[in-house]
């Protein structure tokens, strides 16, 4: 638990930006303790980059490589739902997001320049949003993911090793001049979990 609580330490002002919306470490194994395969990234659709870790990489990862949220992680988070609550409530007289229609307030903040492209702190506490209605709608958990790259906060899909990064899936596009809307981001969430899930009896596989 060493390793984990060293890197806790740092200030979590930005999130790491992941290559694509789901990271697999290929299910089988436990999200923490023992032996890792090779990560998977899985980008929209159901394209997959095989990436081969070397056996030194691997042993680097090998503890501590998905541990539950801290208090740290907890704390800093809800600053982070209450800076973006405050632009809504302000603004538009609603709270962001319990259901799925209230994703609109968060593409409203972004077409009325409330929160502009180079406002990554903003655009990150979008995400931490746009993850919980994740959680709420498709029963996921928040948890801390770390690899070579570093620290994230990351949404577990089930008891597997399939992860979402929310924090970063619109910060790291509209930072680059991607304008995909919140709804169009937030579905192919949904849809790169649905695709991670297996099918259940007599359904067709995805």
């Amino acid at each position: 638990m060493g390793k984990a609580k060293g890197i806790a330490a740092r200030r979590p002002s930005v999130e790491r930006c992941a290559s694509g919306l789901t990271v697999d470490t290929s299910a089988g194994s436990k999200p923490t303790g023992g032996p890792r395969r090779p990560l998977r990234i899985l980008a929209r659709g159901a394209a997959v980059l095989l990436l081969g870790l070397s056996p030194l990489l691997n042993a680097q990862l090998l503890e501590n490589l998905v541990t539950p949220l801290e208090a740290l992680d907890r704390q800093y988070m809800d600053l982070q739902r209450q800076r973006i609550n405050e632009l809504t409530l302000r603004y538009y007289g609603g709270r962001c997001c319990r259901m799925e229609t209230e994703l609109d307030y968060l593409q409203r903040l972004l077409d009325d320049r409330y929160v502009a492209a180079e406002q990554t702190l903003e655009l990150q506490a979008m995400g931490v949003l746009l993850g919980d209605l994740l959680v709420s709608e498709l029963d996921l958990r928040w948890v801390v993911y770390e690899d070579a790259k570093g620290r994230s906060r990351a949404l577990q899909i089930d008891d597997s090793d399939n992860y979402l990064f929310p924090v970063t899936m619109i910060s790291r596009r509209w930072e680059v001049g991607d304008r995909m809307s919140v709804a169009d981001i937030y579905a192919n969430a949904v849809a790169a979990v649905e695709s991670a899930r297996p099918p259940l009896p007599f359904e067709e596989p995805r």
